[in-house]
């Protein structure tokens, strides 16, 4: 692991390098062109810079002083207003990364004391929050105690409640980042959730209470560990369904899996298939999302883009931050032996993740994978938060294939039925979820939805219901949607869509999945609807429609835009098959 550790590092110099330039003179960041500063960007910067420092024991960067750097953006931090917890929590690890003890911390020695005062203040001020951002209180818990600032150390016992709620929230223990209302957002923030904490805990001053907290993290944290080999695809493409994926999709997974492997949460017989996956997420990464000329991240540009929330400058120091841990993380690693086992040839397989069953509801994810045209999806069948987009919609997530744009919401390959004024799709949550292998070995994942529900995720009783049905057979993919009403209905319309996009046209692998000539193969086997194809849209040049990975260059609409008279006791079906021309890009 030495070689990988060296080329983290030689990659995190290089992004510090051409970012430290924007840290300014009263510790704020200064935004790229066409972008807006976060509050919480210098607490992102201030663990970038200590993360750096633990890996290398420099205190300077080519002509930057890395300690001053480090107290500008923690103070800016610190008298932000109001106060970016989050940002809080990233500049204490910040500072705590440069020692405990305040009489050797150098970041420490150059703070004021109107500083020093306003960070004792505000680590100990918090909220609690129901979300990921729990895991913050528990960072700012363990340097309040390991800095000396308070000899009371809460960080057990917050521990003790975010696994509590776990627990709470999800029969399948798993974490949901929006447990309020509908509740049920099993996303890429339960991985980043796990990663903090873990970071957090080896800061620690008091290494007792490490020890007896992994066990407990290990439990719930191993269950994301054992989901990928099954997530990854063959590419890398790591995490690529819900909010804030992207190269944050890589990240996260890249960071948990060389966590589970320095603690021993990796079993030596399946070490050899996790350094396999480390290997492929972390080259989807590199060739995906850095610059080879510039050393620096790209999240957006002409042809991609991420969720508002995301600048650039952010993920370039998150990343900075990441490469270090990842550093030093891997000189703790031993590889292991090359395997002399006899390969196995792969099969079709389809497994589904339950992460919560309740009367309430059921969410989980299907994962289906075919070996012999590459193509690999990720189905969610979770709530998105109120977030209102694509992102978390059920349908087979696969960039290159079937994709979707950044942050905007459309119906895509779900119907889209409104109904006295609300928008209803089959999406969020389900009922009576059942999978299986099928007739002539095709895997099928199927839910019922009691009771119809908007997609501003508010079930609505009395109206209607609905089932739906996916089977997999090898590259073949069959949707079933049949919806009853309870009483005489009247449909205003119906909507269905479908996105055609492609990879990024230079950041990209060889072996990157995308469509072919003869596109999605697209076939409405049923439709009571009696809906017509509109013209095929196209927006290649709207930046508007761009995905994490690549361009959008056409919609595709299946819609009927005049009154249906639904009636009980009749059940109303759109059956869409797909057979996708599946290839690989050139060069």
């Amino acid at each position: 692991m030495q070689s990988f550790s060296e080329q983290c590092l030689d990659m995190a110099r290089s992004i510090l390098g051409e970012n430290l330039a924007s840290i300014n003179q009263d510790g704020t960041i200064a935004p790229l062109d066409g972008e807006h500063p976060r509050y919480d960007e210098p607490g992102h910067a201030a663990l970038a810079i200590g993360e750096f420092f633990r890996a290398t024991g420099e205190t300077s960067l080519t002509d930057h002083d890395l300690v001053d750097l480090s107290a500008r953006c923690i103070t800016s931090q610190a008298f932000r207003e109001p106060a970016q917890e989050n940002g809080l929590a990233y500049a204490a690890l910040g500072l705590l990364s440069w020692g405990p003890a305040k009489e050797r911390n150098q970041v420490w020695e150059r703070l004021v004391d109107p500083t020093r005062e306003a960070l004792d203040r505000l680590l100990l001020a918090r909220t609690d929050y129901q979300n990921h951002w729990q895991a913050f209180n528990i960072a700012k818990a363990v340097t309040r105690y390991s800095m000396g600032l308070s000899k009371k150390d809460e960080t057990g016992k917050l521990i003790d409640l975010f696994l509590q709620r776990i627990d709470q929230n999800s029969s399948g223990k798993y974490f949901d980042d929006a447990p309020e209302n509908l509740g049920g957002a099993f996303n890429i923030y339960g991985v980043l959730a796990f990663v903090f904490i873990r970071q957090a805990l080896q800061l620690h001053a008091n290494m007792n209470l490490k020890e007896r907290k992994l066990p407990s993290l290990r439990t719930h944290g191993e269950r994301y560990i054992k989901m990928f080999p099954d997530l990854v695809r063959q590419d890398g493409l790591g995490w690529c369904y819900g909010r804030g994926i992207g190269a944050y999709g890589q990240m996260h997974c890249i960071s948990l899996i060389l966590q589970g492997l320095r603690d021993g949460w990796v079993s030596n017989e399946q070490k050899s298939k996790y350094f396999d996956l480390l290997r492929r997420l972390f080259h989807f990464f590199f060739v995906n999302y850095l610059d080879q000329e510039s050393g620096c991240l790209v999240i957006r540009d002409p042809e991609r883009s991420t969720i508002p929330a995301h600048t650039t400058r952010m993920a370039n120091f998150d990343a900075a931050r990441y490469l270090s841990q990842w550093s030093r993380l891997a000189r703790n690693i031993t590889a292991p032996a090359t395997s002399t086992a006899k390969a196995i040839t792969p099969k079709s397989s389809g497994r589904f993740i339950n992460f919560d069953k309740s009367n309430r509801k059921e969410q989980g994810l299907f994962l289906y994978r075919d070996p012999e045209t590459g193509f690999h999806a990720q189905l969610p069948l979770v709530s998105s938060g109120g977030d209102g987009n694509c992102d978390s919609l059920p349908f087979p997530h696969s960039p290159g294939v079937f994709d979707w744009p950044v942050d905007r919401y459309m119906p895509i390959m779900i119907p889209e039925l409104t109904i006295d004024g609300k928008e209803f799709i089959p999406a969020y949550y389900g009922k009576r979820i059942v999978t299986g292998l099928g007739s002539r070995n095709a895997f099928y994942f199927r839910y019922e939805q009691p009771e119809l529900i908007t997609r501003d995720e508010k079930i609505v009783s009395g109206i209607g219901s609905c089932k739906v049905n996916w089977s997999f057979e090898k590259s073949k993919i069959t949707s079933e949607f049949a919806f009853s009403v309870k009483n005489n209905v009247q449909m205003n319309s119906m909507r269905y869509m479908l996105a055609i996009a492609s990879p990024h046209s230079s950041y990209r692998l060889g072996n990157t999945l995308t469509l072919g000539k003869e596109g999605f193969r697209c076939s409405v086997t049923k439709d009571d609807f009696h809906a017509n194809w509109l013209e095929t849209e196209v927006v290649s040049d709207n930046p508007e429609y761009r995905t994490f990975y690549g361009k959008v260059h056409y919609l595709q609409t299946l819609t009927r835009d005049h009154p249906l008279i639904m009636r009980p006791g009749q059940t109303y079906r759109l059956t869409v098959t797909f057979e996708p021309d599946i290839v690989t890009v050139e060069g």
